[in-house]
């Protein structure tokens, strides 16, 4: 078993198992520009290492993640989100950690706690999801003025149809419970247990020929890439990380209180 810690990821590998744990659980696990960075480079990491044939993805702390870091890629200046195009900054766009790879190993993530906004999309783009009984979802997105396109996308990817529609246009939280009845995730864990249900599916997934399941792995995210692709070129126009409704959203989330009336504008 071989274990490093970087600041914000740790990477352990456990026979031909790799395990990425956020770590950042002060804060939630909250994306930052650098956590999304570092999450990157471990994947890349994976990628790279021929005795690493499959990873999981979880949370260290109360929760797999609380999303976006709002207070760094929210409450960025009006400028710096046009010359950014967006809350993400260079180089830390959470949507390409899964669609850049050479080996194209399968990805598992196991939450616990509260998956929300940013890392609702991380999830749905894992090939394989496992989670802790009682884990709470959130499209935050919808209610922060940014939309929840592309979460909707991503639930009917994976075949949630009318459950993906309610939940991305409602932004209400959801349990693992309910998601497991409508098909987004692959495996429901006992209290505690989210990580071995992971490991016992990771394993499930290493008795085949590596370069069998990397085949079906490509094909997937290939597929997966070309969606989110054609959501963003129908949303990017929009800039509703430009909207006073958003700027709203954001501060209220910040200062703790009941966002102002919204004026779509």
């Amino acid at each position: 078993m071989g274990v490093s810690t970087s600041d914000l990821v740790e990477y352990r590998l456990d026979g031909r198992i790799a395990t990425l744990g956020l770590n950042r659980p002060d804060k939630l696990n909250a994306f930052s520009d650098e956590l999304v960075v570092a999450l990157a480079d471990a994947l890349r990491r994976v990628d790279g290492d021929p005795g690493a044939h499959v990873a999981i993805i979880h949370g260290n702390g109360r929760a797999f993640s609380s999303g976006a870091d709002v207070h760094q890629r929210q409450l960025r200046s009006r400028e710096e989100f046009e010359r950014l195009g967006g809350p993400q900054g260079f180089g830390a766009h959470a949507g390409d950690l899964l669609t850049r790879s050479v080996n194209w190993k399968p990805v598992i993530s196991a939450v616990h706690g509260y998956v929300l906004g940013l890392a609702v999309g991380i999830v749905l783009e894992s090939d394989l999801i496992v989670a802790e009984e009682g884990t709470q979802f959130q499209v935050t997105e919808t209610s922060r003025g940014l939309g929840g396109a592309k979460y909707w996308a991503l639930l009917h990817f994976r075949g949630a149809a009318a459950f993906g529609t309610q939940v991305a246009l409602t932004g209400r939280f959801f349990s693992a419970e309910e998601a497991f009845e409508h098909g987004v995730i692959d495996r429901l864990a006992p209290k505690g247990q989210h990580l071995e249900v992971a490991r016992e599916l990771a394993a499930e997934v290493d008795k085949n020929p590596p370069l069998s399941v990397r085949a079906t792995v490509r094909t997937r995210r290939w597929y997966l890439d070309q969606l989110s692709r054609e959501v963003a070129m129908q949303t990017a126009p929009l800039k509703l990380y430009l909207t006073e409704d958003f700027q709203e959203a954001a501060r209220a989330f910040t200062e703790k209180r009941p966002p102002l009336p919204f004026e779509g504008r």
